[in-house]
């Protein structure tokens, strides 16, 4: 019906829908992907055979004999893994986060006014040394105390083995890991830092309970790995979380975990049946 309450333009500092939004970005995304970690980690748990015992693959072949319809179901996958984050650039395009929701970084003010599809995301590039830089030291400072961690929780028997580079040796197989590293770093910061942080405080969560949200929900789409992944990636969420209240920029995050998936990935493709501990 035309002219109904619906048909009015939502005003600048509605909240009108912003929950709902949220809901269905996440319903489409990793919200999803943390329902069907649960579901996963149940089904590990009530197998016969013991948690640490099972192992868990990643990047694996689909058609290891077909060398080309292989890498086009890869990078089918990373393209459509990447279009929730076109949705969250479009969702900020045409409805922006309001000023003071995004705030200032501790190296600049971040414009929120700005009708650009970085909307106060920090994810451009208008900062790409800082970014990199700072990503770098970040994966350093949480990848290698990640790793020690994940070792003593398979060891405790809390964790799967997870094996991260599955794929058949072509000569696009270390592109794709690198571009299997950036989609997931792309997807996983810009949505839970990024896009989360914004309209969680647009719709007026306190900045505290946006970090254990955004962290609690990382950990739960880690959950498919075991115990340790989830609670490692809640420590890792809590640590970037309260990082990206002080930079204001998914840009570093995306770097840092790019980085530390890159390492895991060709590492472990690389080091796999070389090193028993692995």
């Amino acid at each position: 019906m035309v002219g109904g309450d619906g048909d009015r333009p939502v005003a600048p500092g509605s909240t009108r829908g912003l929950g709902l939004e949220v809901l269905l970005v996440l319903g489409v995304s990793l919200g999803a992907d943390a329902l069907r970690s649960i579901l996963r980690i149940i089904d590990r748990m009530t197998r016969a055979e013991p948690l640490a015992s099972q192992s868990t693959q990643m990047n694996s072949s689909v058609a290891a004999d077909r060398p080309w319809l292989d890498l086009a179901f890869q990078l089918t996958w990373i393209v459509t893994s990447l279009v929730p984050v076109a949705l969250v650039m479009y969702l900020l395009w045409v409805r922006p986060a309001l000023p003071e929701t995004v705030g200032n970084a501790g190296d600049g003010p971040v414009s929120a006014n700005s009708r650009g599809l970085g909307n106060g995301l920090g994810f451009d590039l208008a900062r790409p040394a800082s970014d990199l830089l700072r990503g770098f030291l970040l994966a350093f400072a949480i990848g290698v105390p990640g790793l020690g961690f994940y070792l003593m929780a398979r060891e405790l028997g809390v964790n799967t083995t997870v094996e991260p580079g599955n794929l058949a040796e072509n000569w696009w197989t270390i592109p794709v890991y690198m571009l299997a590293a950036a989609m997931n770093g792309i997807v996983e910061e810009v949505i839970m830092l990024g896009y989360l942080f914004l309209r969680l405080r647009q719709i007026g969560w306190t900045w505290w309970a946006i970090v254990v949200a955004s962290a609690l929900i990382r950990g739960s789409y880690h959950l498919y790995q075991g115990f340790g992944g989830f609670a490692g990636n809640v420590v890792m969420g809590i640590v970037f979380g309260l990082l990206f209240l002080r930079w204001r920029r998914s840009g570093p995050f995306v770097a840092a975990h790019t980085f530390i998936d890159i390492a895991a990935f060709i590492g472990y493709a690389m080091l796999a049946g070389r090193v028993d501990w692995l």
